[in-house]
This record gives C-alpha cells, structure tokens and sequence, in this order.
C-alpha cells in the first residue's frame, strides 16, 4: 500500500474545515490523510517552524518526504483528486505561482478575519 499525503491544515479555521471536508469527499482513492496543527507535537512543530510557520500556510508532506506548503500544497492537493485535476493543470501554466501564491497569502492571512475562528470538538 503506497503511504499517503499528509496534510496540515489549521483546524480552528472554517474556511480550511470546509476545504478539507469538500477536498475530502473528492478522495475517493484515500490518497490525503488530514491532521490539525494544533494537534501537531511541539518537537515536529520546531522542526517545521524552522522551515515556515506551520500556523501561517498549509502544509503537505508527500510520501517521499517533501514537504509543500501554501499554493503549492493547493496545487497539489488538486492533482491528487480525479474531479480536480483539471484546475490543478491550470495552476501548473507557467507563471501560475506568480499569481496563485500571492493570491494564496492574501486570503491565509486574512482568513480569521473573514471567517472567524472556532473551538475545535
């Protein structure tokens, strides 16, 4: 059995709950297994935090141990899924990154803002 992609997404934000639960129902293979970063042990959150803040972007780590992160992870994510393959071409045209990843920020950063934060339970 091939090992999946781990991805790390902030559970305390709807908007990254509801991309999960939709990217979710679109894994018809299993190929993305999703993980709070709040749940995320503080040894692995050093260790990515050296790397990029793991509360900043969402993170992905492949199964050959690549780690990904914002757009990029998206991009991913989006190829890994039948119905959103087809998006995900589109995110690979070149200068794709030029746009989606500043586009990609803009919306992290102001993510609480715009959809608020809840508890997780």
């Amino acid at each position: 059995m091939t090992e999946k992609y781990v991805v790390f997404y902030d559970g305390e934000c709807p908007l990254c709950r509801a991309v999960k639960l939709v990217l979710g129902k679109l894994d018809w293979r299993g190929a993305v297994y999703w993980f709070p970063v709040q749940d995320v042990s503080e040894a692995t959150l050093d260790k990515a935090n050296a790397y990029k803040n793991m509360y900043d972007e969402i993170y992905m780590l492949t199964p050959d141990k690549q780690v990904l992160t914002g757009f990029n992870t998206v991009r991913k994510l989006l190829a890994l899924l039948p119905v959103t393959f087809p998006v995900a071409v589109l995110m690979h045209v070149p200068g794709a990154g030029l746009i989606g990843g500043p586009v990609y920020r803009f919306v992290s950063r102001r993510r609480y803002r715009w959809f608020g934060r809840v508890a997780r339970g």
